[in-house]
């Protein structure tokens, strides 16, 4: 009996939550991760795999990026292709762009500053529709990044009308799950499926249906969450002329942190 009491408290505890509010509390956090993020660099590394109409590989591209801070802002900057470093004319190209990106940034007024910041909230008002598009439930608790994170399945809501925002209408045409940190109510994993056609940038890319697009964040130092994987499956048509079948990969790693004297800090990484 004793047993059968504790385990009914440990359901209780995990699953006595209310999905919705979990997720609307996590997207109340997400500005704080964000403002966090602003102080890390770290390398991107983009793996495209292109598939024939049988899956078989047909031909593998990979890039790696530095992510850098220029003027508050992250920027990248290529330093290899197919894991070889780039040739001292492309490293020459890389470095005129970065110059010319920083002495750009540095002539931004307030107000261009205040503009970027209203854009990227417009951008991401979409974001905070899934407590109404969705119906949320919590399904299971996992350790991610060593800590508990609630998963949370999300089927689309059926009568949802999407108010007039950018990517509003992207969440009639999705199904997946994600994980939600338990301490600090930040998304930490998702798994989306695409159920219709996603059209992005004027409908030039789009993704068909069955195609999913996954992430993973990984905990640095004790006070933000940092991507460590993601990855995109999809059949996809692009500029309405050519199709593509393959698999994106991107991994994230060599976390540091940013200070104000330009020094940087090693951070927890991913491995």
């Amino acid at each position: 009996m004793r047993r059968l009491l504790l385990f009914a408290a440990i359901w209780g505890a995990a699953y006595g939550q209310d999905a919705a509010e979990i997720v609307r509390k996590s997207l109340d956090r997400d500005q704080v991760n964000f403002e966090r993020l602003k102080n890390y660099t770290y390398q991107e590394r983009i793996e495209e795999r292109e598939l024939d109409a049988k899956g078989q590989v047909r031909k593998t591209t990979v890039e790696v990026y530095d992510i850098l801070i220029l003027a508050g802002r992250p920027h990248k900057r290529l330093i290899s292709r197919d894991d070889k470093p780039l040739s001292p004319r492309e490293e020459s190209r890389e470095r005129e762009k970065m110059d010319a990106e920083a002495a750009k940034r540095k002539k931004e007024t307030a107000a261009d500053r205040s503009k970027q910041e209203k854009d990227r909230e417009l951008e991401r008002r979409y974001v905070r529709e899934i407590p109404n598009a969705f119906e949320l439930k919590i399904v299971g608790v996992d350790q991610i990044s060593g800590r508990p994170a609630w998963r949370i399945e999300a089927t689309p809501r059926k009568g949802y009308k999407p108010p007039s925002l950018p990517r509003a209408n992207l969440l009639t045409k999705v199904r997946g799950k994600f994980w939600v940190d338990q301490k600090e109510f930040q998304w930490v994993k998702a798994e989306v499926e695409a159920v219709e056609a996603l059209s992005f940038g004027l409908g030039l890319f789009r993704i068909a249906p069955g195609g999913a697009i996954n992430f993973e964040q990984t905990r640095v130092n004790d006070e933000v969450w940092l991507p460590a994987h993601a990855s995109i499956r999809a059949d996809a048509r692009v500029a309405f002329l050519k199709t593509m079948r393959g698999d994106y990969n991107f991994t994230y790693k060599d976390y540091r942190k940013f200070q104000a004297e330009s020094k940087f800090v090693p951070g927890e990484e991913k491995k």
